[in-house]
């Protein structure tokens, strides 16, 4: 059984295709179930973000997770076959090091794909998917990614996303000072945009949140105020910013509101920022004047310029996965041999048993302890040495020779020279 990934992402597929393959957080449980019973998959686990999906499978048929990608989003396998990447044993965990790493992902060295990874992996195991070699794997994964984090500069003036999101609307506005923002979500990312966007002190912050409790627990922490997802026809007029990113599985502003929403600010222009997979926002609304929409796509081309500074550390960091791959694969290795050291070692021990039996029976018989032992110690070499003994005697020509050598091997035998010396 070997590990095996099969993935799309920002590097491979636009978000167009991206979008149609992600899973929905409370899907997965399901979705995992449904490959592991329906498929020869034993193992699976499933990372889905704004920017990847990626089945991590321990199976010996690899083509068969492909085929359930399709069937299970009710696509054709040629819609999404020319943006799939299908990585064997070595270069998948290479990859899942790499991407845990932040080295794979639209903003090098970006920590928060280590936390999804770390989420991945729990549902599998909640769902009861994740075996003995996925565990292991992802257990050196964070150990790895942890040893990147710490020994190289991977993470130094990281460009976020969020960053990137008030850098674009500062293209438009001159000041996000003067400017009314609203989020519309209340995840992580959402978090970090209001962050960054608080920290410019814009005009108003509002959260939009489908559980009123949570957007207004985070529409407190930024001095805002929060609303519900049903006040959005009535109130996206007011906003001059609007960043969403929710696990809506349909667009949240479609073109028909942000037309009327455009027709009552009297064509006063509106950035919209869309960091949601699938797409919260309609891609018809980016054809409208006076709308500026940015996807994920548009983002990665501001935070690539902090890249060069950082590839030292990119070089550092490759030297510590290849290595640690190394260790990994020897880890997956030795375990196709460890039902033959269990077999040789409880060999071992009933033949130890059988002669220490007997040796007791001799001292109780009152027979002389240090003939007892003797016989013991013969009985004991003499049984395990029995083995090899034969084999080497019954076999002929080159089979000899090979099993000699192996035996010399085994032992460490030193063979006497020959030399006369």
């Amino acid at each position: 059984m070997q590990i095996f990934t099969l993935g799309i992402n920002h590097h491979t597929a636009p978000l167009s295709v991206r979008e149609q393959v992600a899973f929905a957080p409370d899907r997965l449980a399901l979705a995992l179930d449904d490959l592991v019973r329906m498929r020869p998959v034993r193992e699976a686990a499933i990372l889905s973000t704004c920017n990847r999906t990626e089945l991590y499978c321990a199976t010996e048929a690899p083509d068969s997770a492909a085929e359930w990608l399709a069937e299970y989003h009710r696509l054709s396998p040629d819609k999404i076959s020319p943006y799939l990447y299908t990585l064997p044993q070595r270069d998948s965990v290479r990859h899942v090091f790499r991407v845990a790493s932040g080295l794979d992902s639209m903003v090098l060295g970006e920590p928060q794909i280590l936390g999804q990874m770390k989420e991945a992996a729990r549902r599998a195991e909640e769902a009861g998917t994740l075996g003995t070699l996925l565990g292991k794997m992802f257990q050196r994964t964070f150990a790895v990614a942890k040893e990147v984090r710490s020994s190289t500069a991977i993470g130094a003036n990281i460009v976020s996303m969020a960053a990137a999101a008030v850098h674009l609307s500062e293209r438009i506005f001159e000041s996000v000072s003067e400017q009314q923002v609203l989020f519309i979500g209340a995840g992580e990312m959402i978090e970090l945009c209001a962050a960054h966007f608080a920290g410019h002190k814009p005009r108003r912050i509002t959260v939009a949140n489908r559980t009123p409790e949570r957007g207004q627990a985070l529409a407190d922490r930024f001095g805002g105020e929060a609303i519900r997802l049903d006040e959005l026809p009535e109130r996206l007029h007011h906003y001059d910013i609007v960043v969403s990113c929710t696990a809506s599985p349909l667009p949240i502003l479609g073109k028909g509101m942000v037309e009327r929403a455009l027709k009552a600010r009297r064509h006063r222009p509106v950035v919209m920022v869309d960091l949601a997979v699938p797409r919260d926002i309609e891609a018809e609304v980016s054809r409208l004047d006076d709308v500026f929409l940015y996807t994920l796509d548009d983002l990665a081309q501001v935070v690539e310029s902090g890249m060069e500074s950082r590839q030292a550390a990119v070089v550092e960091a490759e030297a510590i996965i290849e290595s640690r791959v190394d260790n990994f694969l020897h880890w997956v290795e030795t375990r196709d041999v460890v039902p033959t050291i269990r077999a040789l070692r409880d060999h071992a021990e009933r033949l130890r048993r059988h002669e220490l039996d007997r040796a007791v029976k001799l001292l109780a018989k009152g027979d002389d302890p240090q003939r007892v032992l003797e016989a013991l110690s013969h009985g004991i070499t003499n049984k395990l040495l029995h083995g090899p003994t034969h084999a080497l005697n019954q076999s002929e020509g080159s089979m000899r020779a090979d099993l000699s050598d192996l035996i010399s091997r085994l032992y460490q035998l030193h063979h006497p020279s020959h030399s006369g010396e």
